[in-house]
């Protein structure tokens, strides 16, 4: 088992962020997001902390590097691949934190990803200072005033690979005949071991990436909500479904909004 973890701020006050989470795809990082479903949503009466639960459909496949320590076959075609997230968040408004949980739902046999990330707004105590103020001091620079958001991010690796196939692929099918149990568990054990720990550290490495491709597809959409409000994320969720060429669910779920496709030829002139 492998983690990973990253912290970093966002010059945004908290409520402009968790609002830029819920809005953040696509953007033109996550041109592998195929679309977003929100499938459970509430407000907890007691607590007044709002849940939400959502299925994120995304263009994946199993990394060559990986491919390669894996039997043929068991990661399915290489340049094929589509893959569920469920995402569940819990937000506090008025303590000024937000969590996220997201876990992978294919491949859980080869290697489960659990990622967790803490949103936490942080007051500003002293008075806001210009951009050359707080370089020149080695300070972050916030564009509110009053507040920025701090953002941890830690990832949890596990993989749980059997390698009694990888031993049949590069032994037995080879035309040596298979170890007796004793030698077989000695070298299942030792294989398994260095296989999981090559899996994990894929992950890790790119988790590495991913995390960094977010963090810019966010202060896109930040900016655009800095820039031009609710009206400015979708203007630029619009550009960036035609930037993919209007592929996939996210042309259906455009498609069923108000930009409905002519039907007819005298819709089409």
């Amino acid at each position: 088992m492998k983690f990973y973890e990253n912290s970093f701020s966002y010059d945004y006050a908290f409520p402009t962020v968790t609002l830029a989470y819920f809005l953040r795809y696509p953007n033109p990082y996550s041109k592998h997001v195929l679309s977003t479903d929100v499938i459970d949503r509430y407000v907890d009466p007691s607590s007044g902390r709002l849940h939400t639960t959502r299925l994120i459909l995304k263009k994946s496949k199993i990394p060559r590097t990986m491919l390669k320590l894996l039997p043929k076959g068991i990661g399915g075609p290489e340049e094929a691949g589509q893959s569920y997230i469920v995402e569940k968040s819990v937000v506090d408004v008025k303590a000024g934190w937000m969590r996220t949980e997201s876990k992978n739902m294919e491949w859980t046999g080869i290697l489960n990803v659990v990622e967790s990330q803490f949103y936490l707004k942080q007051p500003r105590v002293h008075e806001k200072k210009t951009r050359e103020e707080a370089e020149a001091s080695g300070e972050l620079f916030v564009e509110d005033k009053n507040s920025w958001t701090d953002v941890t991010t830690s990832v949890q690796f596990d993989s749980r690979f059997d390698s009694s196939l990888l031993w049949k692929r590069k032994k037995i099918g080879e035309g040596e005949e298979a170890p007796k149990k004793k030698e077989k568990s000695l070298f299942s054990a030792w294989t398994s071991t260095g296989v999981q720990r090559s899996i994990e550290l894929v992950g890790v490495t790119r988790t590495r990436d991913a995390v960094a491709k977010s963090k810019e597809g966010m202060n896109v959409v930040l900016e655009r909500l800095r820039s031009g409000g609710i009206k400015g994320v979708l203007e630029g969720m619009r550009k960036d479904r035609e930037a993919l060429g209007g592929r996939g669910p996210w042309k259906r779920v455009w498609m069923n909004g108000e930009h409905q496709p002519p039907t007819t030829t005298e819709d089409r002139k």
